[in-house]
């Protein structure tokens, strides 16, 4: 098989880019449980205060 320059640069920028893409998910999943766990939280306050 003769691959060329292009197809090993592609692939190697293809490798680099997975951690970052890896690293932007895990974000984005920590930052949407964040918001959940927020509004969880309010909907605790207003059932304890619905108890009342």
């Amino acid at each position: 098989m003769n691959f060329s320059g292009d197809t090993v640069d592609m692939v190697g920028l293809l490798f680099q880019l997975i951690p970052i893409l890896l690293v932007a998910l895990l974000l984005r999943w920590v930052q949407i449980i964040w918001v959940n766990i927020e509004i969880q939280i309010e909907q605790n306050k207003e059932i304890s205060l619905l108890e009342k």
